[in-house]
């Protein structure tokens, strides 16, 4: 069995794209991919999970906003996941906050 990129782990069902891009034709046709292929990986019996992940999404959306170069597409998602694990070290050193995904701590 091989790997299918963009499906097998965590999912954000609703996208930001269905509410403000969704007559993109690009946006449209990665769509087809909630509809089509889940079916035929649960057919297959060897996927945990078979919705696609944020991955499917993510390369609509900065083509739609203007970064057609999809060999930094990566370096994007590698940006933003380094912004979001400082954001979380700082407020771990500054309020003594155990490192946790985002909504696990309160500020209450």
């Amino acid at each position: 069995m091989q790997v299918v990129p963009g499906f097998g782990h965590g999912v954000l069902r609703k996208t930001f794209a269905m509410k403000h891009l969704p007559n993109d034709p690009l946006f449209q046709l990665v769509s087809k991919l909630y509809d089509v292929v889940p079916p035929i990986l649960t057919e297959l019996g060897k996927v945990k999970n078979p919705w696609p992940n944020v991955d499917a999404h993510s390369g609509v959306l900065l083509n739609y906003y203007g970064l057609t170069e999809a060999r930094y597409y990566t370096v994007m998602f590698g940006v933003s996941r380094s912004i979001g694990i400082c954001s979380q070290l700082i407020w771990n050193r500054a309020l003594g906050l155990p490192l946790a995904r985002p909504k696990s701590v309160t500020m209450e």
